[in-house]
């Protein structure tokens, strides 16, 4: 079952494609969206692991990190990144256990062997914020999830004034 806005977070520790452990508990103050994706070297993933990276600077002014991740091998995930020309965001490899991060998320399709398309937002504190599933063939617009953490940013700032 895939998590909902108000879950608590599961924390997680994997390699990136450099081959450096990424905790989810390692990003004290930032929001984390977790950019599920099916497999690497396919166009329609390529597309959105390169939304991601075209969008680095908006998430960063969000105090957003955004992290891709898929069932691929640290060295499939770093070719695969320097092909892409991908050089600030983080491609994880959710390889071993075999996609134990996106079956933490409800996301893993255990008859395909790999996860859904899906974009996830993690709050400062560790709850999901925002949950989204795409169909396989569409390249997800990151705009709904960066109007999501305007939102969140908005909501935030009218409870502290409060």
């Amino acid at each position: 079952m895939m998590v909902e806005v108000g879950d608590q977070a599961g924390d997680f520790s994997i390699p990136d494609h450099n081959g450096n452990t990424v905790r989810l508990s390692a990003f004290p103050g930032k929001r984390v969206l977790l950019s599920f994706h099916p497999l690497a070297w396919t166009r329609i993933c390529a597309g959105q692991m390169k939304a991601l990276e075209a969008n680095r600077e908006a998430f960063e002014a969000l105090g957003a990190v955004a992290l891709g991740i898929s069932v691929d091998s640290v060295p499939c995930k770093h070719a695969w990144a320097e092909n892409l020309g991908i050089h600030k965001t983080r491609l994880l490899a959710d390889f071993w256990p075999h996609g134990a991060v996106a079956q933490i998320y409800g996301v893993f399709d255990s008859q395909r062997g790999y996860s859904r398309r899906a974009n996830i937002v993690v709050d400062e504190v560790g709850r999901v914020i925002f949950v989204a599933e795409y169909p396989a063939t569409t390249v997800p617009d990151m705009q709904d999830v960066l109007d999501a953490l305007r939102a969140q940013e908005r909501h935030t700032e009218e409870v502290l004034e409060a």
